[in-house]
């Protein structure tokens, strides 16, 4: 049987899984129930929205990896100005927000004006199908990019709107920077930072 906790490089023939298993992950999100509150719609909308910032964005000019039912994104410092959405990324995501698109923009403004300038690497995303979470293969994903990371000898840096996750990241040597109250009634988000480690010597 394959080792479905190993991660490999995720490529475009994996977007449909991987926008699934995405959307499953973050139902719950106090973010995305935000942006997307019909729960009857909530899921499909997820995936077109994972899946089109994973076809356009990420797999273009970040580092995206997967396993068996769970999906990282990462940023390195190098990409940092070319991982965003262009004009037609932007209009996709637009027509998939609705009448949300507005708060959406603004959630990203309001998150931008906290982005630490020095460089780094951003976990842009990270997500595990339910049916799987808590079998390893988030943590083999964080494992696989902090790796990453910390070969380039540079500190890495996310965003959570959920505080359950916290003491997760906190666990992988990440501290809270920030909390950032999201405009319009939205929910907080914390902003987490971890410092470079050396790498374990071979």
């Amino acid at each position: 049987m394959a080792n479905t906790n190993m991660p490999r490089t995720a490529t475009l023939d994996d977007a449909a899984e991987i926008s699934g298993a995405l959307a499953r992950a973050f139902d719950d999100d106090p973010m995305m129930r935000w942006f997307f509150p019909e729960d009857a719609t909530r899921e499909a909308s997820l995936g077109t929205y994972f899946d089109t910032i994973f076809t356009r964005q990420y797999a273009v000019n970040g580092v995206c990896e997967r396993t068996g039912s769970a999906a990282a994104f990462w940023v390195p410092a190098e990409a940092a100005d070319k991982a965003v959405p262009d004009g037609e990324t932007i209009a996709e995501l637009q027509r998939i927000l609705g009448d949300r698109a507005e708060a959406f923009r603004d959630a990203v403004g309001a998150a931008a004006q906290h982005t630490p300038r020095e460089p780094h690497w951003y976990l842009a995303l990270i997500g595990a199908d339910p049916a799987v979470q808590g079998k390893g293969e988030g943590g083999a994903l964080l494992r696989s990019g902090l790796a990453r990371a910390d070969a380039a000898g540079l500190p890495v840096y996310l965003e959570s709107s959920k505080k359950d996750n916290l003491p997760v990241y906190e666990h992988f040597g990440f501290t809270v920077s920030h909390e950032v109250q999201l405009p319009g009634g939205g929910p907080v988000l914390w902003g987490m930072w971890r410092e470079a480690r050396r790498p374990a010597a071979a």
